[in-house]
């Protein structure tokens, strides 16, 4: 059965409202849509925990560094209610530009520390239009939970720190990153590949296992993670915006499993920006 799709912040809130009297928990999945398996991983995570799951499509122009890149971010509304209609979603909340940032919208919320490394790095302004939204989206479903995949750990550990500071009342959930049978991280952004491109990709994540490995042994990192800029070149990859081994907690820089770690990547392949993240150590 289809969840009624709702389009203005005063349509959730009648949904929401009776829910909110009941006492019912009210489980969120923020997405900028083009559904995959990993987003509908996170549908079903929300389903075991929350008697309500409101599933959300907003295509973020805050978040998006260039015209160009948002323009081309897959729009696949229909497609998605339809994956959708197979889980117990109670809601499918799909504002436009207008109904988020109306007229005269002022307010930014930013994160300090955790956004000043690699993708805050990369993408500037990104996190601060992460942030603002899912801000914003916490508050117009009244959610008391929130899942978040692990794919884009560095916007978890954002979105936790956020709802922790402004104490939001959330629980904000990590869940498993989901992988096509080839290693590649799912992602709304694979369907931008070309086939050839698409058949090269997943060296990104054999290259991070061999890195992540090795430093485990105890091998040395910079030789590990020299010999893995060169197997990405060799594949095609034309640039790789960061190869890095942080703490999982605070992100920090480390150059061994000190504490647990996490392998950062982002990495350029015919045009498509490819992320992934994969623990290190136990």
């Amino acid at each position: 059965m289809s969840a009624p799709i709702l389009r203005s912040v005063a349509a959730l809130r009648e949904a929401t409202d009776p829910w909110i009297r009941a006492g019912e928990r009210i489980g969120v999945v923020p997405t900028m849509g083009a559904l995959h398996d990993g987003h509908l991983s996170l549908v079903a995570a929300a389903e075991k925990v929350c008697d309500r799951v409101i599933v959300t499509i907003f295509v973020n122009p805050r978040q998006f560094g260039n015209a160009e890149d948002l323009d081309s971010y897959p729009r696949t509304e229909a497609e998605d209610a339809r994956k959708l209609s197979r889980f117990a979603v109670d809601g499918l909340f799909v504002p436009d530009v207008c109904e988020m940032y109306p007229e005269g919208f002022a307010t930014t919320v930013s994160v300090a520390g955790l956004t000043e490394v690699m993708d805050g790095v990369h993408r500037p302004g990104h996190f601060e239009g992460v942030a603002t939204v899912v801000a914003k989206l916490f508050n117009q479903t009244s959610a008391t939970d929130a899942f978040f995949g692990e794919k884009d750990f560095q916007q978890l550990q954002v979105v936790r720190r956020m709802a922790r500071d402004l104490n939001l009342p959330v629980t904000v959930h990590g869940c498993p990153t989901i992988r096509e049978i080839d290693g590649l991280a799912m992602s709304s952004r694979n369907l931008l590949l070309s086939d050839r491109a698409r058949t090269r990709a997943p060296v990104l994540f054999e290259a991070m296992e061999t890195i992540a490995e090795g430093v485990a042994a105890g091998g040395d990192f910079d030789a590990l993670h020299a010999e893995a800029l060169k197997r990405l070149d060799a594949a095609g990859f034309t640039k790789v915006d960061y190869l890095e081994m942080r703490a999982a907690d605070d992100l920090t820089l480390l150059s061994a499993p000190i504490r647990p770690a996490r392998l950062f990547a982002a990495a350029w392949l015919a045009g498509v920006r490819l992320i992934d993240n994969i623990a290190v150590g136990g």
